[in-house]
C-alpha cells in the first residue's frame, strides 16, 4: 500500500515539473501574403496548413522556411580496385596456358 502512494507521488511531482515546459512552448504562427481580409489589427496567418486571422510570431512565411537550402550529407565511397597481371595466372601443363 505504502509502495504504490509512494510511485503516485513520484508520477505527480514528474507531471508537475514537466507540464510548464510543454504549456510555455508556443505554436509557429507564420505570416500569409495574400489578399487581407481580416479585422483592423489582424492580418492573415498560418497555423498548420490553415490559413486565418491573427498576429505571426515568425517573420517569414512558411513557404519561405520551407525553401530554406539544407546541406546534404556528404558520402564517401570506397573505390574497390582489382588489379589484374598481363601474364597467365594459370599453372604450366593445364589445358588453354601457353608460354609467353
Amino acid at each position: 500500500m505504502r509502495l504504490t502512494t509512494g510511485a503516485l507521488a513520484g508520477v505527480g511531482l514528474l507531471l508537475t515539473t514537466l507540464m510548464p515546459a510543454q504549456v510555455a512552448a508556443e505554436a509557429k504562427i507564420y505570416p500569409y501574403h495574400g489578399a487581407n481580409y481580416c479585422p483592423a489589427g489582424l492580418q492573415p496567418i498560418t497555423i498548420s496548413g490553415v490559413i486565418c486571422c491573427g498576429q505571426p510570431n515568425q517573420h517569414m512565411s512558411y513557404q519561405q522556411a520551407l525553401a530554406h537550402p539544407v546541406a546534404k550529407k556528404k558520402r564517401h565511397y570506397k573505390v574497390k580496385r582489382v588489379v589484374r597481371s598481363a601474364r597467365p595466372t594459370c599453372q604450366p601443363g593445364t589445358k588453354g596456358c601457353s608460354d609467353y
